[in-house]
C-alpha cells in the first residue's frame, strides 16, 4: 500500500509495505537485551490439573503466561508516570501513533572519569532541527548488531547531559527514542535529571510526551527524515513494551 503525505510545503510518497523496524526482539528465557539487572522475560504454559497449555505437551493449543519487566527487557515506551506519582499512564499519554521524525547518529564523549556523555554540543553537530519534527530518534556510535542481545547491567552505558535534553525539548520534540537503557546514568542516586528535564517535572508537565528506550537502528537505515509509527499496549501503567517502525519519504 502506498500513500501520499504532506510535510511542510512538499508532498511525499510513503510505501507502507516497506517498514524499517527499529525494535529489539523479546525472546523468552534469553537474557539480552537487558538492563538494570532485570530477570529475562519468560513464557510458561498454563497448568491446571491435567491441562498443560502446550502443544508439545499434548494440548490442542499453546496457552502461555508471559512474565517480563518492560523497563529492563527490550524496547519500551514510558511516560511521566515513570518518575511521578499520580494517575499517569502510557495509554493516556500516547494519543496518536504516527509522527514526523528525524534520525541522527551521535558519538558520546568519553570523560576522564570514564562516563560517556552526549551533550548539547554533540547534538548540535549532528542535527539540523526542523520545527515541524515531533519525534527525534538517536542512534549512538559505535553501532553494531550486538545491541540486539546486549546486557547493559553494570556497564555504565552512555547517557545525556541536562543541557542536551533541554536542547531537545526547546526544539519542540515531544517523542524521544534512544538506543540506550536510559537517558540518565545507570547509577545517579535517583536524581533522574534528564528524565525530569524531558518531562518538565517541576513545571507544566509534559504529560503527552513519551520516551522510548532500547531501540536498535541498523546502519543500513540512513540518518534523515522519516514517518515514525509508534505503538504500545493499552496498559494502565507508566510503561509498555512498544514497537517503533520507520517509513521512508519519497519525492
Amino acid at each position: 500500500m502506498k500513500i501520499t503525505c504532506r510535510w511542510g510545503k512538499r508532498n511525499y510518497r510513503v510505501d507502507l509495505d516497506a517498514p524499517r523496524d527499529i525494535t529489539l526482539p523479546l525472546i523468552p528465557n534469553q537474557l539480552g537485551p537487558n538492563c538494570y539487572f532485570a530477570p529475562p522475560p519468560s513464557a510458561e504454559p498454563v497448568k491446571d490439573g491435567d491441562f498443560i497449555g502446550s502443544i508439545a505437551a499434548g494440548s490442542a493449543v499453546n496457552f502461555y503466561n508471559l512474565r517480563l519487566n518492560p523497563h529492563g527487557n527490550g524496547t519500551h515506551t514510558e511516560c511521566i508516570g515513570h518518575i511521578a506519582e499520580g494517575s499517569y499512564s502510557i495509554d493516556r499519554a500516547l494519543k496518536k501513533f504516527h509522527f514526523r521524525s528525524q534520525l541522527i547518529s551521535v558519538l558520546p564523549e568519553k570523560k576522564e572519569n570514564g562516563d560517556r556523555v552526549i551533550s548539547e554540543r554533540h547534538l548540535a553537530a549532528s542535527w539540523t532541527p526542523d520545527e515541524s519534527v515531533e519525534a527525534l530518534i538517536i542512534r549512538t556510535l559505535p553501532n553494531s548488531d550486538d545491541k540486539l542481545e546486549r546486557v547493559y547491567s553494570g556497564t555504565g552505558p552512555p547517557f545525556f547531559s541536562k543541557d542536551a535534553i533541554e536542547y531537545i525539548v526547546n526544539q519542540g520534540i515531544t517523542q524521544l527514542l534512544v538506543d540506550l537503557p536510559s537517558i540518565d546514568p545507570e547509577e545517579d542516586e535517583g536524581r533522574l535529571v534528564a528524565h525530569k528535564c524531558f518531562f518538565n517535572f517541576s513545571g507544566s508537565r509534559r504529560t503527552e510526551s513519551t520516551l522510548t528506550e532500547l531501540i536498535y537502528v541498523p546502519d543500513a537505515i540512513a540518518d534523515g527524515n522519516y514517518i515514525l509509527q509508534l505503538s504500545v499496549l493499552r496498559l494502565d501503567l507508566d510503561v509498555s513494551p512498544s514497537r517503533a517502525v520507520l517509513y521512508e519519504l519519497h519525492t
